[in-house]
């Protein structure tokens, strides 16, 4: 009786502690509480509509009411002509602009660890940051101006030269250079950022170390900074490989203007789908938008497995 008597009270006393520790972690549950349901709606309710990339769509029969036609959309699609360009220009943008956002960024960030002076770094990093919080269309009448067949600056520069004048938005060779350059320059400010952030926390005392033991200014940042920057760096990297099937939509679409004479090197998977959304072909431009994200959910999974298997804690999960 007694051993019973024993066991309900230690079950009493687990009790009451989980009621308190819920309790105290109850206003930080319903902080979340919105974000969740926010998610939830944005993100979770659509994929319902995912059943429209499996069938014919009809708008008077509606989505559920329209008949099923198995993997047709994803047949029309990789069958296409279309589908080598885009498919091939967004992985080479992607993967472009991984490895430069990188090198960029851990560069831009290593100058700023390097700077003394308070009030020129935050005077940098509001000039770098800026350009993210720009538009799209912003940054496309920017690239504009700079690149206007009859005004533009860059064109200005060339005829003073003794050159002659380049019609950029009739030249596709041209643009996959302009677009990085305008990519490296709208991002690299906040990748920047998130390097710098990490840097903040690094141990003086292992700089002092590296000092003491001879090492160059050069020795100090490639045995010490680099090292310590190395997760941050994975981590970043792991995520976006998840995008390598995403472009910026704005960069692809606003930047070119949408000139069809671009589209050899300008045309991505996104200006695609959006092309056969505004055609009203919502079937195949939802079975690529769900051809994307399984790629990028796959590309995640997969580099998390292997950076798991090499360095376990700098995985994600």
């Amino acid at each position: 009786m007694r051993l019973k008597q024993n066991i309900y009270e230690k079950e009493e006393i687990l009790k009451r502690k989980k009621w308190a520790k819920r309790r105290e972690t109850f206003s930080l549950d319903m902080m979340v509480l919105p974000g969740m349901l926010i998610l939830f709606i944005f993100n979770y309710v659509p994929m319902i509509w995912l059943v429209i990339a499996f069938k014919d769509y009809n708008p008077n029969l509606g989505v559920f009411g329209s008949p099923w036609n198995g993997l047709e959309n994803f047949k029309f699609f990789f069958t296409s002509q279309d589908a080598a360009r885009v498919i091939g220009n967004t992985l080479k943008y992607s993967v472009t602009f991984l490895i430069l956002d990188t090198i960029c960024s851990v560069g831009l960030a290593l100058m700023f660890f390097n700077l003394r002076s308070r009030k020129a770094l935050k005077f940098y990093n509001t000039v770098v940051i800026l350009p993210k919080f720009l538009s799209a269309v912003i940054i496309a009448f920017i690239v504009y101006i700079i690149l206007n067949p009859s005004y533009g600056l860059l064109n200005q520069v060339i005829v003073a030269l003794g050159g002659n004048s380049i019609n950029w938005y009739t030249e596709a060779e041209y643009w996959p250079v302009i677009l990085t350059v305008t990519h490296i320059w709208q991002t690299v400010g906040m990748n920047c950022i998130i390097q710098y952030a990490a840097l903040m926390s690094l141990d003086e005392s292992l700089l002092e170390a590296a000092r003491l033991d001879g090492a160059s200014k050069w020795q100090e940042t490639w045995h010490v900074v680099i090292p310590h920057l190395i997760p941050v760096i994975i981590i970043c990297t792991i995520l976006s490989i998840g995008n390598l099937f995403q472009g910026d939509f704005g960069l692809f679409y606003q930047t070119p203007k949408d000139v069809g004479l671009l589209y050899p090197t300008t045309d991505v998977i996104n200006t695609y789908t959006y092309r056969a959304l505004r055609n009203g072909s919502f079937e195949k431009s939802t079975a690529v938008g769900l051809f994307q994200s399984i790629m990028g959910c796959i590309l995640v999974i997969v580099t998390n497995k292997i950076v798991q298997k090499n360095s376990p804690e700098n995985s994600l999960f």
